[in-house]
């Protein structure tokens, strides 16, 4: 049986693994079902092929996770990278301090982004509060907080490192 296996899954610690929970299952039902030898050899190379299908899909999620989070890292890293790249120390000795350049990118925004963001992270209000207060839906709240994020993010691109260094430290 764990040769059948092993013809399947590599790991050979897996493939006992599996031969051993089909024995056991067999063994927790044998008061319930009546076998004769051939339909007990044929039950338990289907139990045992099913415990393998399984244990394959759930391989295969399990890599597909691991790709996921290894593309997330990879583009963390290489946001960091171009972060680090397009960082000029110069822009820290001029004159211009980083909040009078986050009041400039805020004041950049439209009017009725301004006050959603203004309302939404300066006041610390909930965007129920905000939809309400301004008489609007959330979904155009959050539609206009993206807008402000990505004009922030464009407006701010030469200080990203330097603002996640202050915002983490």
């Amino acid at each position: 049986m764990i040769r059948f296996v092993r013809e399947y899954i590599v790991s050979v610690e897996d493939a006992e693994n599996i031969v051993q929970d089909a024995f056991a299952e067999i063994w927790e039902t044998r008061k319930g079902v009546l076998y004769k030898k051939s339909h007990l050899l044929s039950f338990l190379f289907v139990r045992i092929r099913s415990r393998c299908l399984d244990f394959l899909r759930h391989q295969t999620v399990v890599r597909e996770a691991e790709d996921v989070l290894q593309e997330t890292f990879r583009r963390d890293m290489q946001m960091k990278f171009d972060s680090l790249e397009a960082f000029d120390p110069e822009a820290l000795l001029s004159e211009t301090s980083v909040e009078d350049l986050i009041v400039k990118a805020i004041n950049s925004l439209s009017p009725k982004c301004r006050e959603i963001f203004v309302k939404c992270k300066l006041e610390g209000k909930k965007q129920k509060e905000i939809a309400q207060e301004m008489n609007i839906s959330i979904n155009t709240i959050e539609t206009q907080m993206g807008i402000v994020c990505k004009k922030l993010k464009q407006e701010l691109k030469d200080y990203l490192s330097l603002l996640l260094f202050i915002y983490y430290f």
